[in-house]
């Protein structure tokens, strides 16, 4: 526009009638025209360009016999070792722009892959166990400990105590047992399978004892894999949200009576996708019917 020639006086409008016309400071005009520069680094330039330096930080963490270690170890062994001149701060930029910091050279496994499932097609296939922790007044930490079908997510046994050993691990089994099998005679749950994980209660000779008395197979999670026990950690996070998060419990009497009321409610009213809507109760009678016709 600035060059553009008028036609009443055919002279250039010129950049200092433009910018006052259009409130524009000349000095940001004059700075848009500019070829900028890349930006370079500030400062001295190293002995050692980065180009060359990365190579030797490679080198270093791969011929290292220790493992995790972190830029400081590196800056170290450089200088002490190898006479190498090179700010700690660089390296830690180094390492950092080129994923070479600890937690990012961490050693990554095969991805797992769980392509089965924990659910069954009939009741008194697979039942889970597991424990958790709560907090009362009068006794402090308390331990809960519950069985759950696979099958249908029916919660068959809960157990609060205040010592979460192998004797009260048992309990809800036990309670399991007398509901769905109606005593506790030896071999009277053979067939049955009993998922849990690989805490002191369950691999304790009691446990497993008790277990091979009533015919009952332990089935164990996998380490590190929750999920291969997922039927009673999800049943942990409901009973956390309706019973335990946000109130507070005087006495382990108190506790242990909210917990059978709540395990009434789940198992008549809590209805579940996989379920098809359905509650565990409903669909344990649906099952008894058809077996009955």
């Amino acid at each position: 526009m600035s060059a553009a020639i008028s036609p009443s006086t055919g002279r250039r409008y010129g950049m200092r009638l433009v910018t006052r016309i259009w409130g524009a400071p000349r000095s940001s005009i004059f700075y848009r025209r500019k070829e900028r520069p890349e930006p370079r680094r500030r400062g001295p330039k190293p002995l050692i360009p980065d180009e060359v330096l990365i190579p030797m930080i490679r080198e270093d963490l791969a011929n290292s016999p220790f493992r995790e270690e972190g830029h400081r170890k590196v800056y170290y062994r450089l200088k002490h070792e190898k006479q190498l001149k090179a700010a700690p701060k660089r390296i830690l930029r180094l390492m950092r722009e080129h994923a070479l910091l600890s937690p990012q050279r961490a050693p990554k496994g095969e991805a797992k892959t769980h392509d089965g499932t924990i659910c069954t097609e009939e009741p008194n296939e697979l039942w889970g166990t597991d424990g958790t922790t709560a907090q009362v007044v009068a006794e402090g930490t308390v331990w809960i400990f519950g069985a759950i079908e696979h099958w249908n997510a029916e919660c068959v046994g809960i157990h609060a105590c205040k010592i979460g050993d192998r004797f009260n691990a048992m309990e809800p089994v036990k309670q399991g047992l007398r509901k769905h099998y109606g005593g506790l005679a030896k071999g009277i749950a053979a067939g049955l399978a009993l998922r849990c994980d690989h805490g002191s209660q369950y691999t304790s000779d009691y446990f497993q004892t008790e277990l091979r008395h009533f015919g009952i197979r332990q089935s164990m999670a996998y380490v590190s894999e929750p999920e291969t026990n997922g039927v009673i950690e999800r049943f942990w996070k409901t009973l956390k949200k309706q019973v335990l998060e946000g109130r507070i419990y005087q006495t382990l009497a108190d506790l242990r009576k909210a917990l059978r009321e709540f395990v009434d409610l789940y198992n008549r009213r809590w209805r579940l996708e996989k379920l098809g809507g359905h509650t565990p109760e409903e669909t344990r009678q649906a099952w008894l019917s058809r077996q009955a016709a």
